[in-house]
């Protein structure tokens, strides 16, 4: 008789479960240590930063996607690839202007307010996911592009979904490259 080969536990799953459980202690916590919603954001912004910059190697080992050649490819990369690496869901896509360098990733959920049915009382500015925000941006630079991430409508601020908007501040170099003779 051959014996069962053990199945491996779902990693991915389980460190998200871990993630979204842990994630509103953090917050929590922070709302308890900084009186300002101010202060509360800018910390999880700061916190994602750090995240994102170690992140997109992970990313980019495991995901081998092949360079992007425009604002647009990059963001559905994002949507389609690394919110669903990392978070198990995929954001629609929609561009907000005409020069092709604003989009709003459009989240009908959001695991990181999975558990979370409203926001703290008196704590109305508070940006409870800003922690992606950060994430983004901070993955972004470190591939030399340079965002400005913000959430644009929040579900625990009673929208309709979860939007987060990235504006991309300056143009990508093109580079020429001359072949060696």
């Amino acid at each position: 008789m051959s014996r069962p080969v053990p199945r491996r536990p779902e990693y991915h799953k389980i460190n998200r479960d871990l993630l979204v459980l842990t994630y509103g202690a953090l917050v929590a916590q922070l709302c308890k240590d900084y009186e300002k919603d101010e202060d509360v954001n800018k910390y999880l912004d700061k916190m994602g930063y750090g995240i994102g910059t170690r992140l997109v190697e992970d990313f980019l080992a495991r995901s081998c996607v092949r360079r992007c050649h425009s604002y647009s490819e990059i963001t559905h990369i994002i949507a389609e690839v690394a919110f669903k690496m990392y978070l198990g869901v995929t954001p629609s896509v929609t561009c907000n202007n005409s020069s092709k360098n604003e989009f709003s990733l459009i989240l009908d959920k959001n695991p990181l307010s999975e558990f979370v049915e409203e926001l703290p009382a008196g704590r109305s500015s508070l940006c409870y996911c800003n922690l992606l925000c950060g994430i983004i941006r901070g993955a972004l630079e470190m591939v030399h592009l340079a965002v400005d991430v913000m959430f644009l409508q929040d579900r625990l601020k009673g929208d309709s979904v979860t939007e987060i908007g990235i504006t991309f501040l300056k143009q990508p170099e093109k580079k020429k490259y001359r072949r060696r003779k």
